[in-house]
């Protein structure tokens, strides 16, 4: 028998007798990594661990700390679900089980609905197959067989994701017990790895996504190696449900969404305080940088949308309109619009940059039961920017909004990581470009010695991009920022700029956005802080109480200090006990509560608590405004 070099992490090469299997491979490395090895990665393949390596190949061995490991650990654990299912409720049709960003999901066709009570009957039929410990067994099929089986079995849904497949595709299905599912895999060794789980809710969810299909029912749940790392995320989900920002967006008077129009938010008086604070601050921040800000019409000609290859590639998330006669659409982005500004005037090569940025307002089309809050809208403003540049600009230009990006979210207090995604299978341009794109993106990151991840597929139609994914405060991850470096568009849109030949020239151009959108912003933001803003960013900075009717005329005289210094300030002058004043400033999370009374006002002064430290002593109005200030100027 002949043997095979695997090229192992850190640049190992280990010679193995061909056939070996790779767990035993992770074996022969160390028990620990045996223990903990959930599947691998052949040449970049994703595999089971009893995979035979048969060739030379780089070889990956991925355990709960790798994505990729977790993501099979999490869908393994959607078919152990599965499997639970069907012993308790025979009748039910199975649909599809995926893992996704946290945890695992699995649609079934019932007639009747599942209950809390259902849930926990499923939990401890879970535990029995876990403790069981199953071995998760591959079983490739011809498309026939495949159809036969699942045609016995009635599982329509199955079928059709079948009839869906080539006919020389490999068709897997894995075995676990009695259970046996349709699958690509690759799973972990055996159910006995879960070692704990819980399920967390229910929802509708249309067979395929389609409104039109039947809507199924679905499961979502969590699953770990170790009982403390449940105990550790369900402390988490607590604590965020602490944090929600449609809970806290109501409390705080912020924003609301109604019946009136749903996925369409309404901001209240404080809200738009937040709002003209990032928008203003983002205005300073951008002039600082070179950019002219311009504004574009929210309804344009259908045909600008075509050229565009926004109707090719998003036409079902657009809404559309006539007028005269001829269909228009709501814009779902900016770019189209920057395009046209850009061609309404010959550009010379001593212009470019040309950094353009826009606080545009864009509709988009979601279903109504993927619509959440601030995070989720079907209109929203885009903190957008399009840049126009020279071919040896690229670089700079990347790296000038990798700085924007990185010194915004400092301010906020937002650690972040990066993802570089590829090309997708559904996008416009030449192998050539996309290559050139996506090398000066990656080149951009390296030189300024940013670490990221490869996201594959995951680009824009027009290009390759660059995705910023900040971390909160109690570790959840959220998109945000992105650079995409397009070739496509100037070449729709025929831009040009004279050279220093004094021809014509393509440009390059990037689409970029810091927030992301300024109401998932908000969104985020109020998780982050869980409503407890920090003063510079809080809507309501400082609250003036009077102790009784006595002090209004005093207290009145402060706000109209704080007034004048420009300090966010509320009086409360409603006829109730003192006490009862501070604890509502302090469920509205206000900054700083001054208490006005006799001894106050007799010498001139402000009782002042704060909303962390609560009473910290008498002083003038003038040093607390002093004081005010001074933890504000850093973001004036």
């Amino acid at each position: 028998m002949s043997d095979v070099k695997i090229l192992l992490k850190g640049d190992q090469e280990k010679t193995f007798p061909k056939g070996t299997t790779v767990y035993e491979i992770a074996e022969s490395i160390g028990k620990r990594l045996a223990k903990d090895a959930l599947v691998a990665k052949v040449d970049g393949e994703i595999v089971d661990l009893d995979f035979k390596i048969v060739n030379d190949c780089a070889l990956e061995i991925l355990t709960f700390e790798d994505e990729l490991g977790k993501h099979a650990f999490w869908h393994s654990s959607s078919h152990i679900m599965a499997q639970a299912v069907k012993r308790l409720f025979p009748d039910v049709k199975l649909a599809i089980g995926p893992a996704i960003d946290e945890g695992f999901y699995y649609d079934f066709d019932r007639e009747e609905s599942f209950t809390p009570e259902d849930l926990e009957k499923i939990e401890k039929e879970m535990q029995k197959i876990v403790s069981e410990d199953y071995y998760f067994q591959r079983m490739v099929v011809s498309k026939e067989e495949a159809l036969e089986n699942m045609k016995q079995k009635g599982e329509q849904y199955k079928v059709e994701l079948i009839e869906g497949l080539s006919e020389d595709e490999k068709i897997s299905f894995y075995k676990q017990g009695e259970f046996v599912d349709l699958c690509a895999g690759p799973h972990i060794p055996s159910t006995g790895k879960i070692k704990a789980f819980k399920l967390t809710s229910l929802a509708g969810a249309y067979w395929r996504g389609d409104e039109h299909n039947k809507m199924l029912q679905r499961i979502y749940g969590i699953s770990f190696p170790k009982k403390s790392m449940l105990d550790e995320y369900l402390t988490r989900i607590e604590e965020a449900k602490k944090r929600d920002h449609r809970k806290l967006g109501k409390e705080l008077g912020l924003f609301s969404i109604h019946e009136e129009g749903p996925g369409f938010p309404f901001f209240h008086p404080k809200g738009m305080v937040l709002w003209n604070i990032l928008t203003d601050f983002w205005r300073k921040e951008h002039k600082k940088r070179g950019y002219l800000e311009i504004k574009t019409p929210i309804i344009l000609n259908e045909e600008l949308w075509r050229r565009s290859g926004h109707w090719d590639h998003y036409k079902d998330n657009m809404y559309f309109t006539v007028i005269d006669e001829e269909n228009y659409a709501v814009k779902p982005m900016n770019c189209p619009g920057g395009m046209i500004i850009y061609n309404n005037e010959v550009h010379s090569y001593r212009e470019l940059p040309l950094r353009l940025g826009e606080l545009g307002l864009v509709h988009r089309h979601e279903l109504s039961g993927v619509l959440h809050g601030l995070m989720r809208v079907r209109s929203f403003t885009q903190d957008d920017a399009h840049i126009f540049m020279t071919q040896n600009q690229i670089e700079q230009e990347i790296i000038g909004v990798i700085d924007l990006v990185d010194y915004v979210y400092n301010i906020f207090g937002f650690e972040y990581n990066v993802e570089l995604s590829t090309r997708p299978e559904d996008s416009m341009g030449s192998d050539e470009l996309w290559e050139a794109a996506t090398n000066s993106l990656r080149l951009a990151l390296e030189k300024k010695g940013l670490p990221y991840k490869i996201n594959e597929g995951d680009g824009a139609f027009y290009g390759p991009k660059i995705d910023f994914h900040l971390k909160d405060s109690i570790g959840r991850t959220w998109q945000c920022g992105t650079i995409q470096l397009d070739f496509q568009m100037p070449e729709r849109f025929d831009l040009t700029y004279i050279g220093p030949d004094g021809e014509k020239h393509r440009p390059v151009m990037i689409h970029r956005v810091i927030f992301g959108s300024i109401e998932r912003f908000i969104g985020i933001l109020i998780e982050h802080y869980a409503g407890a803003f920090p003063l510079w960013l809080a809507p309501v900075q400082a609250r003036v109480l009077p102790i009784s009717e006595r002090h209004h005329d005093y207290a009145k005289q402060i706000k109209a200090r704080l007034d004048e210094a420009g300090i966010r300030v509320e009086l409360d002058e409603r006829n109730e006990k003192i006490g009862y004043k501070i604890r509502e400033a302090q469920v509205q999370k206000i900054p700083y509560m001054l208490i006005v009374g006799d001894k106050e006002q007799n010498e001139s002064t402000v009782s002042v608590r704060t909303r962390e430290k609560g009473d910290i002593g008498s002083k003038p109005l003038s040093e607390f405004i002093d004081e005010v200030d001074s933890r504000v100027s850093d973001y004036k």
